[in-house]
């Protein structure tokens, strides 16, 4: 997701409710990523550093869905977990998560993938 959309964002997140945990998963030692780091200040959101050891694997795409389990039995609970993507590898946890009951907000462009817009409680397309 581009950064120019990161405002736009948390706004509808929190029309939803407070966000507490604010991460974002990235190899921020790409220069691709300046205007995330950037915005990552502006927000109060914690930079998760993801490596890429590999070409094309989703080493981020891990990371989210390992620390959205582990919230998933956080307590106090979560109401909701948002989770700015388009990418189809989110529809499993979005499944696992509605399934304890934790609302799934997704957030990402037009063409997203149609089975995780539909895994998700609500979609809002940016």
């Amino acid at each position: 997701m581009s950064a120019r959309k990161a405002l736009r964002l948390m706004a509808h997140v929190s029309d939803r409710g407070e966000a507490i945990v604010r991460r974002a998963y990235a190899d921020w030692t790409n220069p691709r990523q300046l205007a995330w780091r950037r915005m990552l200040h502006t927000l109060a959101i914690r930079p998760i550093q993801q490596f890429h050891y590999a070409h094309q694997k989703n080493a981020s795409d891990a990371a989210l869905i390992m620390d959205a389990m582990e919230l998933r039995s956080r307590r106090p609970r979560l109401d909701g977990i948002c989770i700015a993507s388009c990418d189809s590898d989110f529809t499993g946890i979005a499944g696992r998560l509605r399934e304890a009951d934790i609302a799934v907000y997704g957030f990402g462009r037009p063409d997203a993938s149609p089975a995780f817009v539909a895994a998700c409680n609500h979609f809002v397309f940016l």
